[in-house]
């Protein structure tokens, strides 16, 4: 059993906080609640106490001999403080050190963990200043729990709503259970397409959105892991990770990745890099006037390859190397090949045309295929699929790379 501090921010999700707290208590924790005052507005501290069996703590100023160091004595008794909703103003009093009430002053003064489930209005949520504020969490080892997309009490639809009960309850057992079963470990997570540039205005692309490595990002982060996520051009938002690299072509994300590959446990590169790119880039935008245009293209680097290699010159087992093939037909055998070619651990193998897989959607059903084991995972959420690659790494990095 766990003490947890749930700490409640002032947003309408504040009535789900309810809920969180029976769930904890419900897998054998010991809650105390610690309410801001505007979370006040939304849900009475009566009602938490009664599900707690705790007077909730809503001021650092309660009358008593110890008034002024309460925060310091919860501090050092929880084994987690879970914010849940965690507002745009709590998340930012988080990130700059503000600590002008109890819950701020608890977060500065607590050394267990500390997990948010951001909750707001989808354009506060996608605000460059709230997306900075949770890079600079996750970089201090906060776990951040991706909020929901749909329906939001202000009437507009989009990502912001604070993810389901049972979701933060079970993210908060796992992190208190020791499922932080990547700590330590440093996960470099390539994502996204490229884009390789024929003049000004056109370019070759393709389909890739990022979802597949964004969501291995996340659950690298919420195992505890130091995650470098390297992604190419998307319109997504990123999840909290460690590092950020924004790039756009191959070789710029080659550059990326080898600067960066010294020290890293594990590479997945799940970005679909371009194979060609423009062998001259055009200084100015090529005019429409012939009826054809011969485009001529030269092979980008291959990181993978360029990845297995230099860890083969030094004859070392780290980092795990993961590649990914998507492929139209034959994807199990071409992944094969792709695997010994490239000297990686496994590969993640999809075929884009079956349904529900490939690139732009929120689903995939793919292979994963080792040296001398492979494994079918039928369609499902790619936040599920990540969560299976990451329990193969692990093993990977246990020396257990077969079943």
């Amino acid at each position: 059993m766990a003490r947890i501090a749930l700490g409640i921010s002032g947003g309408i999700g504040a009535y789900k906080a309810v809920e969180v707290a029976r769930g904890l208590q419900q897998r054998g924790h010991d809650v105390v609640a610690v309410m801001t005052r505007n979370a006040r507005r939304f849900v009475g501290r009566l009602t938490l106490e009664a599900i707690t069996r705790h007077p909730v703590v809503t001021s650092q100023w309660t009358n008593g001999a110890n008034a002024g160091v309460e925060h310091i004595a919860l501090a050092s008794s929880i084994d987690l403080l879970l914010v849940a909703p965690a507002t745009a103003n709590i998340l930012g009093k988080f990130a700059g050190g503000i600590a002008d009430d109890f819950l701020s002053a608890l977060y500065l003064a607590t050394t267990a963990p500390v997990m948010v489930a951001p909750a707001m209005n989808t354009h506060m949520f996608e605000h460059p200043a709230v997306q900075q504020n949770l890079r600079t969490l996750a970089g201090r080892g906060v776990a951040v729990l991706d909020p929901g997309a749909g329906y939001l009490a202000c009437g507009w639809t989009g990502k912001g709503r604070l993810p389901e009960p049972a979701e933060i309850v079970d993210a908060a057992h796992r992190l208190v259970g020791g499922a932080r079963s990547l700590a330590g470990v440093r996960v470099l997570v390539t994502a996204g397409p490229t884009f390789e540039d024929i003049d000004p205005v056109r370019y070759l692309g393709n389909r890739s959105s990022g979802r597949m490595g964004f969501a291995i990002a996340r659950e690298a982060a919420g195992r505890g892991a130091t995650v470098v996520l390297v992604a190419g051009p998307t319109a997504l938002e990123p999840p909290a990770v460690h590092e950020l690299v924004r790039v756009r072509g191959a070789v710029e994300m080659r550059d990326a990745v080898m600067a960066r590959a010294e020290g890293t446990g594990a590479i997945i590169m799940a970005a679909a890099v371009a194979d060609y790119a423009p062998a001259v880039r055009e200084p100015r935008k090529i005019g429409k006037s012939a009826d054809a245009v011969t485009l001529e293209l030269r092979r980008t680097p291959d990181i993978l390859a360029g990845l297995g290699a230099w860890r083969r010159e030094r004859g070392a087992a780290r980092p795990v190397l993961i590649g990914f093939a998507a492929e139209t037909g034959e994807a199990v055998a071409r992944g094969r090949r792709k695997l010994e070619a490239k000297h990686a651990d496994f590969i993640v193998v999809n075929d884009v045309l079956e349904p529900g897989a490939g690139f732009e959607v929120e689903t995939n059903v793919v292979t994963l295929v080792g040296r001398d084991w492979e494994e079918a995972l039928p369609l499902q959420a790619k936040s599920s699929i990540a969560g299976a690659i990451l329990d193969r790494l692990e093993r990977a990095l246990g020396g257990q790379v077969t079943p």
